[in-house]
């Protein structure tokens, strides 16, 4: 755990993958376009210092990614967000499969979401009560940009989407994370346009649709969608990397985020393996907003606030109970890899800095 202003911080690390990009998974060329633009953008926010090279960044593997996100307790926790992309990848880039192998060696600090796809029709149906009778996953990551066959994408807002949604409900799968964001090569960008939430969001109230990058680059559709829609919510994946060399924008986006919607209502992510929750943690922790964004937008990103953001919030949609997890962290497989005894044994004075 982190320390701010004296009071312990809970990291939730709401979105992370762990992919294969190797080039003998690679079936399509997109797939090495994907894995490029996703290096531009790591290379593009990451320090110097912290960058990776590319061959560790196409396949980094579950010891790594395990040490990466808990081995200095940057994250005390992470959820698992599935992208298939299996018209590019033989194996698929970073499925349900694939995660929950590392997901069920350590059970209390992973959690496992699943994904669906609309254009699978019955198919689909079928696979998506699979995976909730063999993982009981609480939540799906959507990627509505996602190439299939001469599809090139498909919206939350249509009537087979609907279909699948109403099987989340039915199901209990609570937790619909949707990726609307930057787009990736060679995927088109319209197809991660944010209005589909607005439709969903209103016809199934008893979901939660955390949108991914809080619909960068069209923050202002997401804000105001997000306004009027109470079981939306913004994940920060991708602008929690301008914590790095775009503060001034990063403080923009977390005020807009913050009056729109409210301290409730944001999530942290690292997006991992693009960033590593292991600086960027600190990084977004000690980020301020300038004298004029207070101004402007009448908040802060005080030691309340960022305990929400960082893990309060997702602990809420995920049924995490953030105190009895740090009594099992105590003694857990984790901690006792990576020595991490002060963080959860109550030594506030020796956590992370």
């Amino acid at each position: 755990m982190y320390e701010m202003d004296g009071e312990e911080i809970f990291v939730i690390d709401g979105h992370v993958h762990l992919w294969d990009a190797r080039e003998e998974n690679i079936i399509h060329e997109g797939g090495e376009q994907f894995l490029q633009c996703f290096y531009d953008y790591h290379t593009g926010f990451t320090p110097e210092e912290e960058q990776w090279d590319i061959d560790t960044y196409r396949h980094y593997g579950a010891d790594k990614m395990t040490e990466d996100l808990f081995g200095n307790a940057a994250a005390d926790m992470a959820i698992f967000q599935p992208t298939y992309l299996d018209d590019f990848y033989d194996e698929g880039f970073n499925t349900t499969e694939q995660n929950a192998e590392l997901a069920e060696e350590y059970p209390e600090r992973f959690v496992l979401n699943g994904s669906f796809d609309p254009r699978d029709g019955e198919e689909g149906l079928r696979y998506l009560e699979h995976l909730k009778a063999e993982y009981d996953i609480p939540g799906v990551k959507l990627y509505t940009a996602e190439w299939r066959g001469e599809s090139k994408g498909w919206r939350l807002d249509s009537d087979e989407a609907f279909e699948f949604l109403e099987k989340c409900a039915d199901l209990g799968i609570e937790n619909i994370n949707a990726h609307k964001g930057p787009t990736i090569r060679p995927l088109n960008r319209d197809a991660f346009d944010v209005k589909d939430i607005d439709d969903a969001a209103s016809s199934f109230p008893e979901l939660n649709f955390i949108v991914n990058h809080v619909g960068l680059p069209r923050l202002d559709d997401f804000c105001w969608i997000a306004a009027q829609e109470p079981n939306v919510y913004g994940g920060l994946a991708v602008a929690s990397a301008m914590s790095t060399n775009r503060p001034r924008k990063f403080g923009e986006i977390m005020g807009e985020l913050l009056y729109w919607l409210g301290e409730d209502r944001v999530l942290f992510g690292s997006d991992y393996a693009l960033w590593n929750p292991d600086w960027l943690v600190e990084q977004v922790l000690n980020a301020e907003l300038t004298d004029e964004q207070r101004d402007e937008y009448g908040v802060e990103l005080d030691v309340d606030t960022m305990k929400k953001v960082m893990g309060e919030n997702a602990a809420e949609l995920y049924d995490i109970d953030i105190e009895e997890k740090k009594r099992q962290f105590r003694d857990d497989e984790v901690t006792e890899r990576f020595d991490l005894e002060s963080h959860y044994g109550g030594d506030a004075g020796a956590a992370a800095d």
